[in-house]
């Protein structure tokens, strides 16, 4: 638990958190899960209290010693390290993070470990230079072909517009869903066409952010789960979409929506973290709700993907944004997210991340 703690919250670093504070989104959000508790109804608040004070109450945050910092920050947008994903290599010691500078911003920066998190080491100048062009949370996976071949991807929600002052390179690629692939475990890089095509409101892969989880089907396929809102932008509501590859991460289905917001009572369903149950007949999607109108999102799936409960309210504990997990040795799942619990002992302190056990 101490390394999953160390490697999803390692860039979360005191002044980021302070620069986070002082950011309007966020205030907003805090806002808003005070607002959902005051406006709760009184069986509501009950509930929940009972959530919260069923759950054991541990800071880390202090704990240097279980901390590695891979970027260190500051509170300028130049130098704001955000958004970070890992994957690690079958070797259970090699981990690749990327991440992106300022929120929602350009990526560039990633970082490789050979020790299982403790050191790091800097490799943007192997990556392709176009890379730098890529758009808000760039997110890393290790996908599997239906030959057993692993790869290396990172998949980003966009390009920059010509409006961002992009880095001028010919015959550059654009789109949504730009990616870059390593096919010899991160050694070397290449980029290929997005996922998506031309920005515009049309395209099926128009995203606010792209894959942000990805499962293995038992048929050797993989699910990728990705949000968009009723535009470009996020005005309207929010929908979470899914696509499947077959190929090990070169070509993706048509999306499908798999939870639209305008059939949940106006709530905002965004960044789904899909897993599977431990007897493996099930999927479980956590969803971050945009609009703070209480809990997190929760639907599940008993036929791979191919229908979707109901998204109703997870349990208070489970309430915040990007939920991530990792399955321990004795079957239970951490789950690590940014909390966005209404009356929360943490709301807005800016310590580290909080994790759910089940």
């Amino acid at each position: 638990m101490t390394r999953i703690l160390t490697l999803l919250t390692a860039l979360l670093l005191a002044p980021l958190a302070a620069f986070a504070q002082a950011k309007p989104e966020v205030a907003k959000a805090s806002m808003a899960a005070k607002r959902a508790w005051e406006s709760a109804p009184a069986e509501k608040k009950a509930l929940w209290l009972q959530h919260r004070e069923a759950l054991k109450h541990v800071d880390l945050s202090d704990d240097t010693q279980r901390q590695v910092v891979i970027a260190r920050g500051t509170r300028e947008a130049s130098a704001y390290h955000a958004h970070p994903t890992t994957a690690m290599l079958a070797d259970n010691k090699t981990i690749f993070c990327v991440w992106n500078i300022g929120h929602g911003g350009h990526a560039g920066p990633m970082a490789r470990s050979i020790d299982a998190g403790l050191t790091w080491t800097r490799m943007d100048d192997v990556l392709p230079p176009n890379y730098v062009n890529f758009k808000n949370c760039p997110s890393l996976y290790r996908l599997t072909d239906p030959q057993g071949k692993e790869r290396l991807w990172v998949f980003a929600a966009r390009t920059l517009t010509d409006k961002e002052k992009p880095k001028l390179i010919e015959g550059r690629h654009e789109g949504f869903m730009p990616r870059i692939v390593s096919e010899d475990d991160g050694k070397t890089w290449r980029e290929l066409p997005p996922i998506g095509g031309r920005i515009s409101k049309e395209d099926p892969f128009r995203n606010i952010m792209t894959f942000s989880s990805v499962v293995r089907l038992k048929d050797g396929s993989t699910l990728g789960m990705f949000h968009r809102g009723s535009g470009i932008g996020e005005e309207g509501t929010l929908q979470v979409l899914q696509s499947v590859t077959r190929d090990g991460g070169f070509t993706w289905s048509e999306p499908l929506v798999a939870c639209d917001g305008t059939k949940l009572d106006g709530k905002h369903p965004c960044e789904p973290y899909v897993f599977r149950s431990p007897d493996g007949k099930e999927l479980c999607c956590l969803m971050r709700e945009n609009r703070r109108s209480g809990a997190s999102l929760v639907m599940f799936s008993r036929d791979e993907g191919q229908t979707w409960s109901r998204a109703t309210d997870a349990p208070w504990g489970l309430t915040g944004d990007r939920h991530h997990g990792i399955r321990l040795p004795d079957g239970r799942m951490v789950i690590v997210f940014r909390n966005a619990s209404p009356q929360s002992k943490d709301k807005g302190s800016g310590k580290a991340n909080p994790a759910s056990i089940a």
